[in-house]
């Protein structure tokens, strides 16, 4: 195994303008068009070495910029004319491999007729199947999914010239070691593998061993630079932690916080806490259904809950723009995924927020921490918490279901066009607009949602009648 040397990376670093790679002048006009102006520090490092066909080992957080690193990669390892799959992306989670499969699109505008598929659990096979034999460029999936077709021997692998594992420390938490082993061996052992991941596990070393090619390590530092983030330490008894979580909400009072818990149950304890107070709050963790997982998402994304509240295993692959708050209800003892849990908020330019609960038997966690960041810790007494409001966070919006998606044709202009062309309602009470492959989820202002489902209840949508509710917790 090889280490990508300082020098080698701050000269990539130094020359962060795409023209400086070997990529296509239509890859540059259609990576303008995208807004890419310079590559970021993952990008510098990754690219110069995967475009010279490397294996890479590349430790990388969400939102820094990895799935354009692989993609570009991949992309540029694709033979548009011949129609087999050449690439193949293993995603943890289905909403992880749905934004991959989405970013690898906008990236192969440049291409003509670049097909990606997705492949994931929790969608019928039967649909899955269909696609496969119309054939694919490019796959993207979870583990366990790409098991099912390789055994069924839907999906052919014999073309493939790229294998790319993202946020693999997050599928070796899931226990998918093995499936990722048996994936890799029915890949051409000519390939190139590309292995990204927020933190490095010894499962990492023990995972290459097994199937890379003397590969390049490159690691690059948080890109959330320590000023944007404010982050505050609270000494607390583990029974006045989760009554701690509300008297921050209320002084603080964020738009939107995620809270992080070690374990399920006290994510299920807290949201209960919070619920009862009248937060709107919902719970993430590994046992919920994909449905109900999906629509947790989908409220935190469109603000129409405050607070999530998860398991770092289950927030893995979670990117949520404009996070005002991160609450570690619970110290991690790993500094790493402090590091990583923080560095949701406090993104692109915007200032964020870091609050912290820690007992006396954790205090050895926050020196780690204090060591990986190379700052001391900044203490407040909770007495100093005041409440201005009792009124609890009420998100602006509201979460409409509506039965039907892609399947049946629907995109989000058309039910922004029933919205507001039918229904009369303006563009700024409809928010984010979600279309799955049966269900779409849209945002509306809090104060008419009763309202408007009633109303596309009793109208339609692209002339089909629609069964419509209110998402509740």
């Amino acid at each position: 195994m090889t280490t990508a040397s300082p020098n080698a990376s701050s000269a990539a670093a130094s020359a962060a303008d795409f023209s400086q790679l070997p990529l296509t002048p239509a890859t540059l006009e259609n990576l303008k068009q995208l807004g890419y102006l310079s590559m970021t520090p993952i990008q510098a490092a990754c690219l110069p070495q995967a475009l010279l066909g490397k294996d890479l080992i590349a430790q990388a957080k969400t939102g820094s910029g990895k799935t354009a690193a692989f993609a570009l990669t991949l992309l540029a390892n694709l033979n548009p004319r011949r129609f087999a799959v050449q690439t193949l992306v293993l995603c943890p989670t289905r909403e992880l491999a749905d934004q991959v499969t989405t970013e690898i699109r906008r990236l192969a505008r440049a291409e003509d007729n670049i097909k990606v598929v997705t492949l994931c659990g929790g969608v019928p096979l039967r649909g899955q199947l269909a696609t496969l034999e119309h054939g694919a460029h490019i796959v993207v999936g979870t583990p366990g999914r790409i098991m099912d077709h390789l055994e069924r021997q839907s999906l052919q692998l014999d073309a493939l010239n790229t294998l790319v594992l993202d946020e693999a420390d997050r599928m070796l938490d899931m226990g998918f070691f093995d499936d990722i082993v048996k994936v890799a061996r029915q890949c051409p052992k000519e390939r190139q593998t590309l292995l990204f991941s927020a933190t490095y596990p010894e499962g990492i070393a023990k995972l290459s061993a097994q199937f890379m090619r003397d590969p390049v390590t490159i690691k690059v530092e948080a890109q959330h630079s320590g000023g944007q983030i404010e982050q505050r330490w609270y000494e607390v008894k583990d029974a006045e932690r989760l009554h701690a979580v509300s008297q921050l909400l209320l002084h603080f009072r964020p738009a939107s916080t995620l809270a992080f818990c070690n374990t399920k149950a006290q994510c299920r304890d807290l949201v209960a806490v919070l619920q009862a107070q009248g937060f709107s709050a919902l719970a993430l963790f590994g046992e919920l259904e994909q449905r109900e997982r999906d629509q947790v998402l989908v409220r935190f994304a469109n603000k129409s809950c405050s607070v999530l509240v998860a398991t770092d295993v289950a927030a893995r692959g979670l990117d949520i723009a404009s996070l005002a708050a991160v609450i570690n209800v619970d110290v991690t003892p790993d500094a790493e995924v402090h590091v990583h849990r923080i560095g949701r908020t406090g993104r692109a330019g915007e200032s964020g927020l870091a609050l912290n609960l820690v007992s006396l038997n954790e205090m050895g966690y926050v020196g780690k921490i204090e060591q990986m960041q190379g700052r001391e810790s900044d203490w407040h007494p909770l007495s100093e918490l005041t409440v201005a409001s009792q009124e609890p966070l009420v998100p602006p919006m509201a979460t409409l279901h509506i039965q039907g998606g892609r399947k049946e044709k629907i995109r989000p202009g058309d039910v922004l066009g029933a919205l507001t062309a039918d229904l009369g309602y303006t563009r700024e009470q409809v928010g984010k607009i979600n279309v799955n492959d049966w269900s779409t989820y849209v945002a509306v202002d809090r104060h008419i949602a009763e309202q408007v489902a009633s109303r596309l209840n009793a109208g339609r949508i692209k002339g089909k009648s629609v069964k419509v509710r209110v998402l509740t917790d």
